[in-house]
Parts: structure tokens; C-alpha cells; sequence
């Protein structure tokens, strides 16, 4: 039976932040001293759930998590956000523009690099129960009933998203503005972030 084509849906991992509260980049933390960093956990979730492709934001320790994304099988699109340091909106914008001059991405399923539990299944599960009409799709996850990543958007979406991106707010505003489509996924994971290192003994 041949394999079902991929959607055409990006992947875009957010992973620019220097990792103040952490001691350093969560994009190189081992959540385990045995397991991958999170840069490679949250690639793997979005390649195993059904991503046509993963593009990862950069911005604090680029070098270093470029050299570990290469070590690794995937082809993974590496964007730099040269203004980082003014919170996520600034990643989304990056990563959202260099989505706008690919003709073959009509939405983007966004991660945050520091959710350990979300795995594979979190995103095929938002891929599967979304529209097909990939251009205006609006959605993300929930846990518990409670809004929180990854999140999906359809083209139509992205230049109104850029204009909003500001600070550690990223698309949030948006959302709460505009009707989307919440996933429950909380029998699946927690969604929880990792701020500190005593976050990773949860």
C-alpha cells in the first residue's frame, strides 16, 4: 500500500532563547542525562507526527544547536532571528516569514523547544482533526481544557500574525481574537513547559 503524501503543513520549532531562568539554552538541555535535547525532542514530535518538513528558529548558542541538528538524520531548515533576545514574538516572526516565500507550505504547526512530553502523537492528533482547507486552518492544542502549544496556521493567516508577534506573547492575541479550533490532547500529554532545572524532575 503506498504511504499517504504529506500535508502541506511545516513544522516550526521555536528555539532562540538564551534559557536565563534554565543556566543555559533549552534547546541543548537533556531532560535526562540518557535522552536527546530538547532541540531533538521537539523535531522528532513534529517529523513523527506528520510534519512535511521542520524548520527550527536559532538565535542564542546558534552555532551549538546548529552542530547538534546536524549530527542528527533529519533535513532540518535552520532560520537565525538576529533580535532574539526580544521574546518569542520575534522567533515567530522569523520563522513565520521565511515560511512566506515557500510554495509549497500552506500552514505551519508551531512547537516551543521547551515542552519535553509533547510527542508525536500531540501533532498527528492536530493534523488529523484539522480541516483540509490547510490555508485558513486556525488551531492548537489543549490540556485540560487549556490553550497551549503547538499551534496551527494556515497561510491566510501568517502576515496579520507577524503584525501581532510581539514580546513572549507570540500568536496569542491573535487567537483569543480570532474563532480556532481547540484539540484536546491532554490524554496524551501535559504541555508544560520547562523553565527551571528542577522543571526536568517533574
Amino acid at each position: 500500500m503506498p504511504l499517504s503524501p504529506l500535508p502541506p503543513v511545516r513544522g516550526l520549532v521555536l528555539a532562540a532563547g538564551s534559557g536565563s531562568r534554565m543556566g543555559r539554552p533549552k534547546a541543548l538541555v537533556h531532560p535526562r542525562p540518557d535522552a536527546p535535547t530538547m532541540v531533538e525532542r521537539a523535531v522528532d514530535a513534529l517529523v513523527g507526527g506528520g510534519c512535511g518538513g521542520v524548520t527550527v528558529v536559532v538565535g542564542a548558542a546558534a552555532d551549538e544547536v546548529v552542530a547538534v541538528l546536524d549530527e542528527t538524520s533529519w533535513e532540518v531548515d535552520v532560520v537565525t532571528c538576529e533580535n532574539w533576545s526580544e521574546g518569542m514574538g520575534a522567533s515567530l516572526r522569523a520563522g513565520i516569514a521565511a515560511m512566506t516565500v515557500r510554495t509549497d507550505v500552506e500552514a505551519v504547526l508551531i512547537s516551543l523547544v521547551d515542552l519535553p512530553d509533547v510527542g508525536p502523537a500531540v501533532v498527528r492528533r492536530i493534523l488529523d482533526t484539522a480541516s483540509g482547507d490547510w490555508r485558513s486552518a486556525l488551531g492548537r492544542a489543549a490540556y485540560g481544557g487549556v490553550p497551549g502549544h503547538p499551534t496551527l496556521i494556515g497561510r491566510d493567516h501568517w502576515a496579520a500574525v507577524i503584525e501581532v508577534a510581539r514580546g513572549d506573547r507570540g500568536a496569542r492575541d491573535y487567537f483569543r481574537a480570532h474563532d480556532h479550533r481547540l484539540v484536546e490532547c491532554g490524554d496524551l500529554a501535559t504541555g508544560q513547559d520547562v523553565d527551571f532545572p528542577a522543571d526536568l524532575d517533574r
